[in-house]
């Protein structure tokens, strides 16, 4: 296999060790089981889920709380498509608008509502709760700065250009 590899004028295949197999394993489950727990507590707590939220976050920390639809989608790792969807759904409830850009009229804003600061006012205490419980309480400063730092790198090597 390996000369079928190199005939190829590929690189053998680096197989991940004991260790690193065992890491690896740890950083998937925590990758599947963290969003759906924040997930879970801002459905019981807000009946928002977890992108729901980061949008109402993100427009809170724009100016004038308006962003275009693609820059949001981009933040939220969400495609237009979804994120249009998904705001529709906080447009119904009062919480975000939708305006064309004034600037250019192919682009569209999402504004986040009087309503929707004041939701996102009441859920951000319990939800930083429980964020603090699952994250920040359970490492060291170090500890917490070096995860920090690790995730940095780790999201350095993705290709995130395609994202629209």
């Amino acid at each position: 296999m390996n000369e079928e590899a190199d005939r190829a004028g590929e690189e053998p295949v680096k197989w991940l060790t004991a260790g690193e197999l065992e890491s690896w394993l740890s950083l998937v489950r925590l990758m599947m089981w963290l969003p759906w727990s924040i997930d879970q507590q801002l459905q019981r707590d807000s009946k928002l889920g977890m992108v729901e939220y980061q949008v109402l976050a993100m427009l809170s920390k724009s100016p004038e709380r308006t962003l275009r639809m693609s820059s949001l989608a981009v933040l939220t790792n969400a495609s237009l498509s979804r994120l249009s969807h998904l705001v529709k759904r906080l447009e119904e409830r009062g919480l975000v608008r939708r305006e064309p850009d004034p600037a250019d009229g192919r682009f569209t804003h999402a504004i986040l509502t009087e309503e929707g600061l004041q939701t996102l006012t009441e859920v951000a205490p319990a939800h930083v709760a429980h964020v603090r419980s699952l994250i920040i309480d359970v490492l060291s400063p170090e500890q917490l700065r070096r995860v920090g730092r690790a995730a940095d790198r780790i999201m350095s090597r993705i290709d995130i250009s395609g994202v629209s």
